[in-house]
């Protein structure tokens, strides 16, 4: 994966896509933290902020995005372009759209890495700011097909607190600097939960994981997300949690990620 090793080099041919102006990619290095969730309402956040935002779904073995904004139909082909569906103010297109009754994917990496291509080159997403791509868990053929074939502006890495998890983020942030992937910075899901009652919050998980993976790196801990019931039934009823309850502790949480994406950006021009 060194730029500098013998023949060809598998990064060169990166491009940008036609009307998107940054494309942020949600990673982490195994399932179960909560990265689809959190892909989601940073995207939310961003387009709280009145940002023109589209959302990706690349599990393409276990697809989320359906379920998470509740969207059953499937996208229209214009033109022989994938037509993304618009909701919450949000252009979406999952694999889990065009797979109907969500039937079981037996495919080999080329295949895989063919639908990739395909959303890449096929997609009509118009004008957008940011394109969130929700990756699949791990480091595996999607995210190789993603960083040779287009130009990501930046990383987020999720994971929690525990010691394991931070041990599978390590490996992902890795990858993503071996293949020249800037990192944007990392935010840790289930950080604490917050008593509804009495305010008082709790460390489920033990461990510093963000935190310690932040300092290694020598990137930004964007946020810490709370454990919070809320934000389980809202993604369970297909509303983002930033849309559901703009005033909630982990609505105000991820505007403050997004906000900190944007400046990010903002910074170095745009």
């Amino acid at each position: 994966m060194n730029e500098k090793q013998n023949g060809p080099n598998p990064w060169a041919n990166r491009k940008k896509l036609d009307g998107v102006k940054h494309i942020v990619a949600v990673a982490s290095g195994k399932g179960g933290v909560g990265k689809s969730t959190v892909a989601v309402n940073i995207a939310a956040a961003l387009a709280a902020q009145r940002q023109k935002v589209g959302i990706l779904d690349l599990d393409v073995y276990g697809p989320s995005l359906p379920t998470l904004m509740g969207v059953q139909e499937q996208p229209q082909f214009i033109e022989n372009k994938i037509q993304p569906i618009l909701k919450y103010d949000l252009k979406l297109l999952s694999f889990g759209m065009l797979n109907p009754g969500n039937s079981a994917v037996i495919w080999r990496g080329p295949l895989v890495a063919k639908l990739v291509n395909q959303f890449f080159d096929d997609t009509d997403w118009g004008e957008l700011d940011y394109l969130v791509i929700d990756l699949p868990p791990g480091t595996g053929d999607v995210q190789l097909s993603m960083v040779q074939r287009i130009v990501v502006d930046g990383v987020i890495m999720v994971t929690t607190p525990q010691d394991l998890a931070l041990l599978d983020v390590q490996r992902g942030g890795n990858m993503f600097r071996k293949v020249n992937t800037p990192l944007l910075g990392i935010v840790e899901n289930m950080s604490y939960f917050s008593c509804p009652h009495c305010g008082k919050q709790t460390q489920i998980f033990k461990g510093r994981g963000g935190e310690i993976e932040s300092q290694r790196l020598d990137i930004p801990l964007l946020g810490k997300i709370a454990l919070d019931p809320n934000l389980t039934q809202t993604s369970d009823e297909g509303v983002p949690e930033v849309v559901a309850h703009k005033d909630s502790e982990v609505s105000k949480e991820f505007l403050k990620i997004a906000e900190a994406i944007d400046e990010r950006f903002t910074s170095i021009g745009r």
